[in-house]
């Protein structure tokens, strides 16, 4: 199967992704490697874990969770500030990271179908094309919503708590299709 039909493919079958607007300011990590303007929105940001998403062997991209002082209340992650950053081994339409992210929000069960209908028109407008490289971050922002980043530049924002909710639960609620990503997120890292 040529790359290009493998990648429509992935996006369509297999891993989900993830995604959040503020102003433009320095992307310069600081001395712990913490992006700068991740620290603006989660306070004494540290990596609380990391881990690949791979579908039949290959790598779809590795995640990397910001948290508090690196660690976060899995049971309670909607209510805590936190930025998921993915960093794409392959290139995906944004379209598609739309469309596979409203399918796991459906199957877990969040929103009515109207609702479900907005949040992924919502991301398509918000998540870009991705190429091998880029990186899509999404930040949690408790009582508000989600903001999108990709490669450290604001893309978009979501303005409902029940979106965020429902998006960064494709990664870190217990009926995520990919636990060993979640428990490497949550648990302080793993690489599979």
């Amino acid at each position: 199967m040529n790359r290009r039909l493998f990648c429509s493919r992935l996006a369509i079958l297999g891993g989900a992704a993830l995604l959040p607007t503020a102003a433009a300011a320095s992307t310069s990590p600081d001395a712990t490697g913490v992006p700068a303007w991740v620290g603006r929105y989660v306070p004494d940001a540290r990596a609380a874990g990391e881990g690949d998403l791979r579908w039949y062997g290959l790598r779809v991209y590795t995640a990397r969770l910001w948290a508090s002082g690196g660690r976060i209340a899995p049971e309670r992650f909607a209510d805590q500030p936190f930025a998921l950053d993915l960093r794409y081994a392959v290139a995906l339409e944004g379209a598609k990271i739309a469309e596979r992210s409203a399918q796991e929000i459906e199957r877990m069960g969040f929103g009515d179908p109207s609702r479900r209908g907005r949040w992924q028109e919502a991301m398509k407008r918000a998540f870009p094309d991705v190429a091998r490289g880029d990186r899509l971050t999404g930040v949690n922002a408790p009582g508000r919503g989600a903001r999108f980043y990709h490669n450290d530049r604001a893309v978009g924002t979501v303005d409902d708590p029940e979106f965020a909710a429902a998006f960064f639960a494709i990664w870190l609620d217990p009926r995520t299709v990919a636990p060993a990503l979640r428990d490497a997120l949550v648990r302080g890292g793993a690489r599979g």
